[in-house]
């Protein structure tokens, strides 16, 4: 009997300790993005990561054919599973479960999915080659996945993914993308039984998003972080947390329920990729990294080229920057009987420390922004070093989160001293 790979991945990690729950949601939402739809003219990608394990970090693997950096649950020390990522060919990929392209008869819940990228971020520099890999391996894999990947050739697409089977959806082809974008959350347009999928009010409000920025020449990295990654918009529920009036007596704070949006509270991290400007400069292919629930933390660029990830962004057990984002989640959930845990406190986030939560960040995050513009425009021109590279990115990510710590010092004493 041949076991899928991914089953035999998934019981090594189970050997390990980590808690791998099959069953649990791991809502995503993702977007892809042609050269000629992107405000800088490249290709481009994200996604929200949702799962039940708050806690991620970088890793810098070592691959058989490229290195790369990639996405992984703290607990899975070894990296056996990521879960977004690029490397130093310019070619990234990210995924999100598409449960309606699961083998229900043979029990297969797509948990080969997470190593499955690890493999194609260590051999492929192309579409092309992602495509080719899907072809040797079909059939070997528990997979169920919207994997969406881009190259430094200016390739974008999504590829639909089964254990046994995939169909592939290319920004560049008119019928499919006719204006160089595509959307995926939890279901497939390829799936026999679309009563299966999810993320289907997510899909109609990042369409939205998505369609409006493009139209309005602003489709980029700092749009994505800033309105996309954190939107909290209910669109079936008309619900605008963000702009509606405050109530008045602070003892009845406003609520928002962050199952239905883009910002959930199970998301725990927001990676956009931003393609190399050709095969060439595969070196500039940035990896702009927001661990933690978005409206709770900041990104910082990473270039797998440099040959390392900042140490803001890592550690033994969990990263500086997600323990930072998970103290703030704390104080924007306050309430964790039952399902209160689910509900953000609309009014603490619009109004800490006289401003908001989101100011701060966007203090910090916007300062980052500018400088790596202005850092990448200089590469541009003469090509770095992976030394300068890294400590460029090394000592941005250490000023973010120092100024993290000071914009959130009170939080910080506070859940020091409730412990």
């Amino acid at each position: 009997m041949i076991i899928p790979r991914g089953r035999l991945i998934q019981a090594a990690l189970a050997a390990a300790g980590v808690a791998f729950a099959a069953g649990a949601a791991r809502p995503c939402t993702l977007t892809l993005v042609s050269a000629k739809a992107s405000a800088n003219g490249r290709a481009m990608m994200w996604k929200n990561r949702d799962t039940t394990d708050p806690n991620n970090k970088l890793m810098y693997f070592k691959g058989p054919k490229h290195d790369f950096a990639a996405v992984v649950i703290s607990e899975d020390l070894e990296g056996r599973a990521v879960w977004g990522g690029q490397n130093t060919a310019g070619f990234a990929i990210m995924n999100s479960q598409a449960d309606d392209l699961r083998d229900t008869s043979k029990k297969f819940d797509g948990g080969g999915n997470g190593a499955f990228m690890k493999l194609a971020l260590g051999e492929c520099a192309t579409v092309g080659d992602f495509e080719a890999l899907l072809v040797r391996e079909k059939g070997k894999w528990d997979l169920a996945a919207n994997f969406g990947v881009i190259d430094a050739q200016g390739g974008a697409c999504f590829f639909e993914t089964g254990p046994s089977s995939f169909e592939k959806f290319d920004t560049r082809d008119p019928r499919v993308a006719p204006f160089g974008t595509i959307v995926r959350t939890n279901f497939a347009f390829t799936s026999p039984d679309p009563m299966l999928g999810g993320g289907f009010i997510r899909f109609e409000r990042i369409t939205r998003l998505v369609d409006a920025a493009r139209s309005q020449g602003r489709l980029d990295a700092r749009f994505i972080l800033r309105e996309a990654a954190r939107d909290l918009v209910n669109v079936k529920l008309h619900s605008a947390p963000l702009a509606c009036p405050l109530p008045e007596d602070p003892a009845e704070p406003l609520y928002v329920h962050t199952n239905d949006t883009i910002n959930r509270n199970s998301s725990v991290s927001a990676l956009v990729f931003e393609g190399a400007p050709s095969p060439e400069r595969a070196d500039l292919a940035t990896m702009w990294v927001l661990l933690g629930e978005p409206v709770t933390g900041i990104a910082v660029p990473v270039w797998p080229a440099s040959g390392q990830v900042p140490a803001a962004t890592t550690g033994p057990r969990t990263a500086p920057l997600n323990d930072l984002a998970l103290a703030v989640g704390a104080y924007l959930y306050p309430d964790n009987r039952g399902r209160m845990g689910q509900y953000l406190d609309v009014s603490r986030l619009r109004t800490f420390g006289g401003e908001g939560v989101l100011a701060k960040l966007f203090r910090v995050e916007d300062r980052v922004l500018e400088e790596t513009e202005a850092k990448w425009a200089e590469w541009a021109a003469k090509k770095p070093s992976a030394a300068e590279m890294a400590g460029f990115q090394e000592n941005i990510a250490a000023e973010a989160c120092e100024a993290i710590r000071k914009e959130f010092a009170v939080l910080l004493r506070q859940g020091a001293q409730s412990r």
